[in-house]
Parts: structure tokens; sequence; C-alpha cells
């Protein structure tokens, strides 16, 4: 199968930069897969998972909100954070989870609480336990 270039990309580093057979990724009006020689488009990307293959292997990440570009057989996707699966800690995730999902409980008139925010981190807790799941 033929090849196209993947670049996940962070304000902290280059989580993965290699050709791959095929890029699904969560787009901000739904999931989109891109092989080689698609159509250039831009996207936005919500928080999710993104997965690829390359030589029949699929990798997983967690990934938060940014952008992708797809032009000349180039996948180049601008996260604020990305996590791959077998780094991500369970553990840690489902304590965020709790945390999260304790202070969406409370009264919404409380002050001190920015439910928004709590919400954002719930579901990347979520997430980030869904994309471990994956393989482990």
């Amino acid at each position: 199968m033929e090849k196209l270039h993947l670049e996940v990309v962070t304000p902290a580093n280059i989580m993965v930069s290699q050709d791959v057979d095929i890029v699904v990724a969560p787009g901000s009006i739904g999931e989109f897969g891109v092989l080689k020689s698609h159509a250039r488009f831009l996207s936005g990307i919500v928080p999710g998972e993104l997965r690829y293959t390359a030589d029949n292997k699929t990798e997983y990440l967690s990934v938060t909100s940014g952008f992708a570009e797809i032009s000349d057989d180039r996948v180049s996707i601008l996260v604020d954070a990305a996590e791959k699966a077998e780094e991500i800690d369970i553990d840690r995730a489902k304590r965020a989870m709790e945390r999260a999902s304790e202070r969406l409980a409370k009264d919404r008139g409380a002050a001190d609480i920015d439910f928004l925010r709590a919400e954002v981190a719930l579901k990347r807790a979520m997430m980030r336990i869904k994309v471990a799941q994956k393989v482990k």
C-alpha cells in the first residue's frame, strides 16, 4: 500500500512523524479518515481518539483540540496535547475523572467552580481511559 506522511505536533514536541497507510482523526464535524492521494482540506480537531496504521500495526493517541491540514500526501495534526495510548496512566486519568465528576455534582450557583472547565476535564479523562484501554 502506498504511504502518506503523518505528523502530530504539540507545543511541547513532535509526537509522531512517520509514513503511514491510513489516519483516522476526530474532526470538528465528525471523524474523518485519510488515505494516500486524499483531497486537500482543513479541519478542526476535537478531543478524542486519533489512530493510524502503518505496516499492519495500529497505534492510538488521545488528542485535545487543534487543527488538521491534509495536503500532498501529508497529514499535519497540530493539537494542544497528545498522549500515546501506552503512555497514559489510567489510574491518574480515573482520579481526574472523579475530581471533575465531583465538581460537576456541586451546586451550579457555586462561584468557586468553573463548570465548563470541569466538563472539559471530565471528557478528556474519559477519552484518555478509553484510548489507554485499547492497548492494555
